[in-house]
């Protein structure tokens, strides 16, 4: 869950949205994965000190007030259908590379990408089981295009990497690295997907925790040799301007079938991640109901245990966003841009309550400041799309209103 939900669209995108800033995209990633690691940390401390809780949202809420709980983990939820949004429209893109027509129109783009989001969410009704089963198999065959991308950076490494500095790349600017960062971060978002279903895991003290940092650690690593490496190998204007810039990369240097290849293992890891996502956008607002957090009726549940109307509440929200490209040349460009910090300002907004959580109840206190630093610092990365996260999130307060006033047990 934890590799798998990092490991989608973000990664087959980011090289086009770093291009720009050149080196700065290095000490970029490092940050973001940094402060991803600390904030993996603090979620899983409190996994680990709360086990019998129905994940990360359910344990801010208890400590920190319901109204807490229902915030964070409201806007959490908005991230998770807005980057399931973004997701689908990536897969279908690259899939497009091998059936033009998928994506030769904005609504095509539109309706073809709907419709592989309620495909996950009909696979994602028969259970976490079923789900799961399917996260598995795409994980493992998402990784070898990356491998590859590894693998040339590697040979230019070893060749004395002047590949690097063949072309002209803008240095380190300081000035720039906040936003960079901000970009970069959105890729890691999923380190959390572990504690947010804590209840579907046995052991979790254990278990969440060693999954959470060895996932986040080892996926950092081969984000930032894959990103940089693309992004360094060729030409910033070239990178920036590419639909499909690891397709390309491995094109350059292996031939048109090649590139076809990674193109078809894109279209596999994304529809992963987007499997992973559609059955987190269910299990969260599930938990938080059997929390007592949000109404009676977001508690029903099919005979496989999953919550159809969540499920399909999510799924529908997020259609309306790919939807709303569709209407013209300019309408994806500007959702994909506004989107990404959307979805990681929104899920700051949790990461924040988590550290709070952590300083209250002394779980990892040294890493719960440290986190509520970064925190702040990539809000202010993400720009005008932060405010807008808080006003989404302001949406919850009447669910909150209309909880069941004394919560009740199954």
């Amino acid at each position: 869950m934890v590799v798998g939900g990092m490991i989608g669209s973000g990664i087959f995108v980011m090289p086009g949205q770093l291009a720009a800033f050149g080196w700065t995209g290095v000490p970029a990633w490092i940050a973001a994965i940094g402060g991803a690691l600390i904030l993996a940390y603090v979620l899983s401390k409190l996994a680990a000190a709360r086990p019998k809780a129905t994940g990360t949202v359910a344990i801010v809420g208890a400590e920190l007030g319901p109204i807490a709980g229902v915030l964070v983990g409201w806007a959490f939820w908005v991230s998770v259908w807005s980057a399931i949004a973004i997701i689908a429209v990536t897969a279908v893109r690259y899939l497009a590379t091998f059936a033009p027509p998928l994506a030769a129109t904005p609504l095509a783009l539109a309706l073809w990408s709907t419709g592989l989001v309620w495909l996950l969410t009909l696979l994602n009704l028969f259970g976490a089981r079923a789900a799961g089963n399917f996260q598995v198999v795409t994980t493992l065959l998402k990784i070898l295009p990356l491998v590859a991308v590894v693998a040339i950076v590697g040979g230019f490494a070893a060749e004395g990497g002047a590949r690097f500095t063949a072309h002209p790349h803008p240095g380190f600017e300081p000035a720039s690295l906040t936003s960079a960062m901000a970009l970069a971060f959105f890729a890691l978002v999923g380190f959390e997907s572990a504690g947010i279903v804590a209840e579907r895991i046995r052991d979790p003290a254990r278990n969440v925790l060693r999954a959470t940092m060895l996932g986040t650690a080892l996926t950092g690593a081969l984000y930032i040799v894959v990103c940089m490496g693309i992004v360094l190998s060729m030409p910033a204007e070239v990178i920036a301007a590419a639909p499909a810039p690891v397709a390309l990369f491995v094109e350059t240097f292996f031939g048109r079938e090649a590139g076809l290849l990674v193109a078809a293992f894109a279209v596999i890891a994304t529809v992963g991640c987007l499997n992973g996502w559609v059955l987190i956008q269910g299990e969260l607002p599930l938990g938080m109901a059997r929390a007592g957090l949000l109404p009676m009726w977001m508690k029903h549940v099919n005979r496989h245990d999953v919550s159809t109307r969540l499920l399909c509440l999510g799924s529908s929200c997020a259609s309306i966003l790919i939807l709303s490209s569709a209407s013209g040349a300019d309408g994806l460009s500007g959702l994909l841009d506004f989107m990404l910090n959307l979805t990681a300002a929104t899920s700051l907004l949790l990461y924040a309550g988590a550290c709070l959580t952590a300083l209250k109840v002394g779980a990892g206190r040294g890493a719960g400041a440290a986190g509520l630093l970064f925190c702040g610092w990539a809000l202010v990365g993400a720009g005008q799309a932060s405010l807008f996260a808080v006003g989404l999130m302001l949406t919850a307060l009447p669910l909150y209103w209309l909880r069941p006033k004394v919560a009740v047990a199954d």
